[in-house]
């Protein structure tokens, strides 16, 4: 295990912050299988060529990386393509986690474009939409894929049938996007009821709301410490250890602020994909001096851990 290995500094009101909110009543219990406290994500890891940027950059900088996420959706991958990023995550112990597609915004009906059709981002359109989701999710695990983000509850609901009936590998990892991000305890149980096992949660929740979610279940809580724009744009990563602390286990997950949008993605957008994920990356090392400075003993998992759907070639 790594951990946070400096001595808090500043004044003694600080140090009595860090030490009771580790004594305090929100601290959690639950871990990791491994024991560790929380997981580093990437998010927006959209090709082969993104996902070496992350695998170059966090060795370069020794953060270690346990999910790179994608948001354009397997659809939008070659089979060559996913075979490749199915090899650098197993090579690399990495959960490569895939959105499915196509899905609302993706097709030809205009409410997801309006205001106040933004909430249906994400979600499936009609059974042909729901085929072709599972086809696209059938197709990533033919090249080894093992981990999938999920916005929508029916498809949710029939992948769950699907590995009850062996249909699909129990190893997958269920990542339930932040389109669906729950708000509170019930909420956040349903969708770990409905076979999700992880999920994400509004970027702009306290440490007492976290809480709350967390006595609700021991499932590992996806936030972003920093937030895209279009999710509110929240910069947390000075908060890692205090989130850790009450929301384990975690996967902090590190979007980036003022960015442009690259969903779909491909060549005509690929400078910012590897630029912005490679930032990604070093705020993820600026979250970790900051645990580190805390001296607080908060364990992060090895690469390959258990629970990770690292892909199976």
């Amino acid at each position: 295990m790594i951990r946070g290995t400096g001595s808090p500094r500043g004044t003694a009101a600080l140090k009595q912050h860090f030490a009771a909110l580790v004594d305090g009543p929100q601290v959690s219990e639950a871990r990791f299988a491994d024991g560790a406290h929380f997981r580093v994500e990437i998010p927006s890891v959209e090709n082969p060529n993104a996902l070496r940027s992350v695998v170059d950059e966090a060795r370069a900088l020794k953060v270690p990386i346990h999910r790179a996420s994608q948001g354009s959706g397997a659809m939008l991958l070659t089979r060559a393509e996913l075979n490749e990023m199915a090899r650098i995550g197993a090579d690399e112990g990495l959960e490569v986690s895939l959105f499915v597609g196509p899905r609302e915004e993706y097709g030809i009906g205009g409410s997801v474009r309006s205001p106040d059709g933004l909430l249906l981002s994400g979600r499936l359109r009609g059974m042909d939409q729901l085929r072709y989701a599972l086809e696209d999710i059938l197709r990533a695990v033919d090249a080894g894929i093992r981990g999938f983000l999920i916005a929508d509850t029916g498809l949710m609901q029939v992948l769950r049938a699907m590995v009850q009936a062996n249909e699909l590998p129990e190893t997958i990892v269920w990542k339930i996007s932040a389109v669906l991000a729950p708000s509170n305890p019930v909420s956040f149980k349903q969708l770990i009821d409905l076979g999700g096992s992880t999920v994400n949660v509004p970027s702009d929740m306290s440490l007492a709301e976290l809480s709350e979610i967390r006595a609700a279940s021991s499932a590992p809580i996806d936030l972003y410490l920093e937030a895209p724009d279009a999710l509110g744009g929240m910069v947390r990563g000075n908060e890692l250890a205090e989130i850790a602390i009450v929301a384990a286990p975690l996967y902090a997950k590190f979007g980036l602020r003022n960015a442009r949008a690259v969903y779909p993605a491909g060549e005509h957008v690929m400078s910012d994909v590897v630029g912005n994920v490679r930032e990604k990356v070093r705020r993820a090392a600026l979250a970790l001096e900051f645990l580190d400075a805390s001296g607080l003993d908060l364990a992060i998992s090895k690469p390959g851990a258990e629970g990770i759907g690292v892909p199976e070639l």
